[in-house]
């Protein structure tokens, strides 16, 4: 499975936004962002003026830097909500929404999605008492999300739980277990589930050319 391995805080100071990356160290006083905006690499003489494709691009690596999506998978995404029903830049978030990566860290068991794919990529994850460890899957209304019994006795775990609680990040789209270490698919995601500012009609017109 290809993932990018680059300085995750040098893609939030390249968009110019907190894309939480990193989980609950983007919440702190430690966060790289929090003391350097400013785009990596050396400041410009001058700031030119960003043309309209600049700002197409810009939306689109945002949209796949905070999901942890490459390239192509991102543009299969693209067609696939292009042949779906209703506004195309919606059903791409939606879809986005609805990996299983993202569902874990929407339930509040992992800090970042990045720490969610480490989980399902290592076999502790189960969605309907089956593992899964593909985290691109796409959870359906009435799934069942739990975690392995390793995974359960993990402080880790415990912590994030606690952390997305105080904070209310949980998803409304999903139900928690009384342990909050399973969670139940009752709803799909909408565009207002998605707490990153973005303007999916640029990508839209990005990839329409």
């Amino acid at each position: 499975m290809a993932r990018g391995i680059g300085p995750a805080c040098k893609l939030c100071r390249r968009e110019g936004l907190k894309l939480f990356l990193k989980g609950q160290k983007c919440m702190t006083d430690k966060c790289v962002f929090n003391k350097r905006k400013a785009p990596p690499g050396p400041p410009p003489k001058r700031k030119p003026k960003a043309s309209g494709y600049a700002l197409q691009l810009r939306e689109k690596q945002k949209v796949k830097r905070v999901y942890g999506v490459l390239e192509k998978p991102f543009r299969n995404y693209f067609e696939y909500a292009t042949r779906q029903n209703g506004i195309t830049g919606e059903n791409l978030l939606i879809m986005l929404e609805r990996r299983l990566d993202n569902s874990l860290y929407r339930m509040g068991v992992a800090s970042s999605r990045a720490q969610a794919r480490n989980f399902i990529s290592h076999g502790h994850i189960k969605v309907n008492d089956h593992r899964v460890d593909i985290p691109s899957f796409k959870v359906s209304i009435g799934d069942t999300i739990t975690l392995g019994e390793k995974l359960k006795s993990n402080k880790v775990i415990a912590e994030n739980i606690e952390v997305s609680k105080n904070a209310g990040l949980i998803a409304d789209w999903m139900e928690l277990g009384e342990d909050g270490k399973s969670a139940k698919v009752v709803k799909m995601p909408v565009r207002e589930n998605v707490d990153i500012p973005i303007k999916e009609n640029v990508i839209v017109e990005l990839y329409s050319k």
